[in-house]
């Protein structure tokens, strides 16, 4: 007796719950970055600070990397995939912008301004570490996505603190080195965590 061909239903994925709480989370810190940022280049602007504004275009990088992450995620392993690669793109040039702040600084030392670079150095501070303890939870996912955003995240928690407080205290004292040789630091930072995403990347690759 022949026996009745059977249709199976097709596979459905379904988020898990950590997943769900990672892209309220993911869009949550890009916009909450970039509505500090507007208003921070809105300060700047009203009061002609040009280190204000160029801290406030810092976080340009921040609100690129994760809102990249927050659109794309869950659209699929290859599309995540190729988006961490756009991450690590993006973080490669912060590090090549970085050194050329750091030239830029040498060539024309800027003013000290001490109100709002306290300012910047305590919001650097704050967002780095709400940030980085926000996606302390995926620290160890293998999704290179994720891996993305934790590790700009790490960097952005050491690179703020460093900076923040070092580059507040050189600032107001009559040598600038200490600074220029964090600005080195960071830089070597952003080309570490390029490297750390792209191996990720090739790793998810190869295990399909």
């Amino acid at each position: 007796m022949t026996q009745p061909y059977k249709v199976s239903a097709p596979e459905i994925t379904v988020p898990s719950a950590s997943e769900g709480v990672y892209s309220r989370l993911i869009w949550t810190i890009a916009l909450g970055i970039a509505l500090l940022a507007s208003l921070q280049a809105a300060w700047a602007l009203s009061i002609g600070s040009r280190q204000l504004f160029k801290d406030a275009t810092d976080w340009t990088y921040d609100v690129l990397l994760y809102g990249l992450a927050a659109a794309v995620f869950g659209r699929g392993a290859r599309i995540e995939r190729i988006s961490a690669l756009i991450i690590a793109a993006i973080m490669a040039v912060a590090g090549f912008h970085t050194l050329y702040d750091l030239w830029d600084k040498v060539v024309a030392p800027r003013p000290i301004e001490v109100t709002t670079l306290g300012f910047s150095a305590t919001s650097a501070i704050l967002v780095g570490w709400l940030v980085l303890a926000a996606l302390l939870r995926f620290r160890g996912d293998p999704n290179p996505l994720i891996k993305a955003t934790w590790v700009t995240a790490r960097n952005d928690a050491i690179t703020t603190s460093l900076f923040a407080v070092v580059i507040f205290v050189t600032r107001l004292a009559p040598v600038r080195w200490p600074e220029y040789a964090l600005d080195v630091v960071g830089a070597a930072l952003c080309f570490q965590a390029t490297f750390a995403i792209v191996r990720t990347a090739q790793t998810d690759k190869q295990s399909e």
